[in-house]
């Protein structure tokens, strides 16, 4: 039924009659609604600097009555589509859920969103999921624990706006990095466990040849290990990411000749399946085994958990990471290299109840 003024109901909506023959509403028709010119329109699209608060409501809310949805395609062909490429190395370690809600929890308030690419932690998925997020006219990339060198980020970055979250690279210039003191936070995991009695210590890490986060880990967990003179106990075990791997090697330490009293894994899915481990094979936690792990993800507060572990503010790390994207994707050259001070959430898993000697 086409309504006076030429205007019809469509999926519960009034639209142009012009939009409904047409299969699609315009910006033409955003404009007749909103009673302003096509370049306003355009400008709230944009995100145009001088834009008021007035005309950005009265433009958006004649959006959503009308149901109208920019082409992606044709804003490309404009310079930008609004849209960020968001590369994880896995979808299953809950920490970087936390990230996500912080990339989000940024977009929020803009027209940008994010879409999500999954590397399985593969150097050539990885470059993939770039090629297709380039190719597909996304305005910037966050990369969330690239295992890409400085020189291969810096093509990227040459390419398109780029920050990296979870690499170490302080003297890069073409892209921005967002980190915790990775090295500072398995300082106080080590400080922590010898406090409460802990001598042989052990650090289930990740094999990474080219992981800046984990080297950073590694160094952490031996200068704190020599700091405390436990130089000795040092012991490093590296283990995909496989839950079987991590199962055999978890178990292979804990039934050697000099078992660890204290393992530290290198993030909270691992450490759950240490404790896992220790119990099936009737050890008790924390008197037999301290575990700590690294992120301090929610399923840490779970009763059956209660797993101390290192706060790195992921939802933070996210935020900050959006914000330098958005001031890289409007211009901004300069380097920043943003830092997240870690602290220590203890919790049962490394609190014996019994006195340690």
């Amino acid at each position: 039924m086409i309504w006076p003024g030429g205007w019809a109901l469509s999926k519960g909506r009034f639209v142009s009659e012009k939009a409904t023959r047409s299969g699609r509403v315009t910006i033409r028709d955003v404009a007749e609604d909103a009673g302003v010119s096509v370049a306003a329109v355009s400008k709230v699209l944009r995100d145009a600097y001088g834009v008021s608060d007035a005309l950005r409501t009265n433009v958006r809310a004649s959006m959503s009555k009308l149901g109208y949805r920019p082409l992606a395609a044709a804003r490309g062909m404009r310079g930008q589509t609004y849209t960020i490429g968001l590369v994880l190395p896995d979808i299953r370690n809950p920490f970087f859920a936390d990230i996500m809600t912080g990339v989000n929890t940024a977009l929020e308030r803009s027209q940008y969103r994010a879409m999500i690419g999954i590397s399985h932690s593969s150097v050539e998925t990885e470059m993939a999921m770039v090629e297709s997020m380039i190719d597909r006219q996304m305005d910037g990339l966050l990369m969330i624990g690239s295992t890409e060198d400085r020189e291969n980020l810096n093509t990227i970055a040459q390419r398109k706006p780029l920050v990296a979250i979870g690499h170490h690279d302080p003297e890069a210039s073409g892209f921005d990095t967002v980190n915790n003191h990775d090295q500072q936070g398995a300082m106080l995991v080590v400080k922590h466990l010898v406090a409460n009695g802990y001598r042989r210590i052990a650090m289930l890490s990740l094999i990474s040849g080219t992981s800046t986060i984990l080297a950073q880990r590694e160094l952490g967990y031996r200068r704190g290990m020599m700091e405390a003179g436990l130089g000795k106990h040092i012991g490093i075990v590296n283990s995909s990411q496989t839950l079987r791997e991590v199962q055999i090697n978890a178990r292979r330490m804990l039934t050697g000749s000099q078992p660890p009293d204290a393992i530290f894994c290198w993030t909270d899915l691992i450490a759950l399946e240490v404790i896992s481990v220790a119990k099936e094979l009737g050890l008790s936690i924390p008197d037999d085994l301290a575990v700590v792990g690294y992120d301090n993800t929610m399923f840490c507060d779970f009763a059956q958990n209660n797993l101390t572990s290192i706060d790195q503010s992921g939802e933070q790390l996210g935020l900050q990471a959006t914000r330098l994207l958005m001031e890289r994707i409007k211009g901004r050259t300069t380097a920043e290299h943003f830092v997240v001070t870690p602290r220590i959430v203890v919790r049962q898993s490394s609190t014996p109840t019994s006195g340690r000697s």
